[in-house]
């Protein structure tokens, strides 16, 4: 079942009321709204005068809700996790901890081939040419030791956006960085949660190691997923809007990342359905009963 992601951008209360998460806006003129506890995926709070019950706060973890938190320039910067929602978290925990080097390594060559192979996909969609992407996914060595990923990325970034000759992809670089860097914060959030789900620590990653990182494995399997946020912003960017700001419509229509149709194992899905079972065989292959992990095709 595909998730609700809730965004709230003014001053409200937000509180547990029968199963609900229940709305008070300090507005009166604006009607008191409720939303099964049970049917939220993501929860974005994107103003400084939001309060939110602790009550609230711990069935949101108890459903595996993420909660992410906005800076205040309405940037995503932390996201909330229950620590665990799995019935045998140990158990897992321990077969992803003893994971060898040659599976991490097997793990994340297959990570590369996938995020490749739907980089060429989306450039080929778009009318460019990818065969310098297709090659590259035919000589992915085991952890991409010839750093496939990023001659990939450097070739990608100045196809796609190559009418923007300013355009270099950066966290703190001009638009549509902005808009890359927020809908990367959705992918990240769904990620992450699924990842929890299947009883996986997201810090202890398979290629990704920052030590101040927590979210390493979440940054290691949402690469895949990635160009299905590159593929919206492309058309937002193509809309001759002014991207300097995030405007409440470009976040509405960038919050509905997690419901996109993607195709994943041959079957259609919303992308959060679609995490979930990329999530699930990641637990399969550390438990050894696989060795492949099923990403989407774009």
């Amino acid at each position: 079942m595909i998730k609700r992601t809730l965004y709230f951008g003014n001053p409200c209360y937000l509180k547990k009321k029968l199963d609900q998460l229940v709305v008070d806006f300090k507005d009166e003129e604006k009607d008191t709204k409720s939303v099964p506890v049970e049917d939220i995926g993501i929860v974005v709070l994107d103003n400084p005068q939001i309060t939110i019950s602790q009550g609230l706060l711990a069935a949101l973890s108890e459903n595996n809700a993420a909660i992410i938190n906005c800076d205040n320039r309405h940037m995503p910067f932390s996201l909330m996790l229950p620590t665990s929602v799995h019935h045998a978290y140990t158990e897992k925990l321990r077969f992803q901890l003893n994971a060898s080097i040659p599976l991490k390594k097997n793990l994340w060559q297959q990570t590369v081939i996938s995020k490749i192979a739907n980089q060429a996909a989306l450039l080929e969609k778009l009318s460019f040419d990818s065969a310098r992407l297709r090659y590259l996914t035919g000589i992915v060595k085991s952890d991409d030791s010839e750093n496939c990923e990023g001659r990939a990325s450097s070739y990608y970034w100045r196809m796609l956006f190559y009418d923007n000759v300013a355009f270099r992809r950066h966290r703190f670089g001009g638009p549509p960085n902005n808009l890359l860097n927020y809908g990367y914060a959705v992918l990240r959030a769904v990620v992450a949660r699924s990842l929890v789900a299947s009883g996986l620590l997201t810090a202890v990653g398979i290629h990704h190691k920052n030590k101040y990182n927590p979210y390493c494995l979440a940054d290691d399997i949402m690469e895949p997923f990635r160009p299905y946020v590159d593929e919206l912003v492309y058309t937002l960017a193509g809309e001759d809007e002014d991207l300097e700001e995030l405007t409440p419509d470009l976040k509405r229509r960038l919050l509905e990342i997690p419901a996109r149709d993607i195709i994943i194992a041959g079957q259609r899905s919303p992308l959060m359905v679609g995490v979930q079972r990329t999530t699930a065989s990641l637990m399969q292959c550390f438990e050894g009963e696989s060795r492949k992990l099923v990403y989407p095709d774009l």
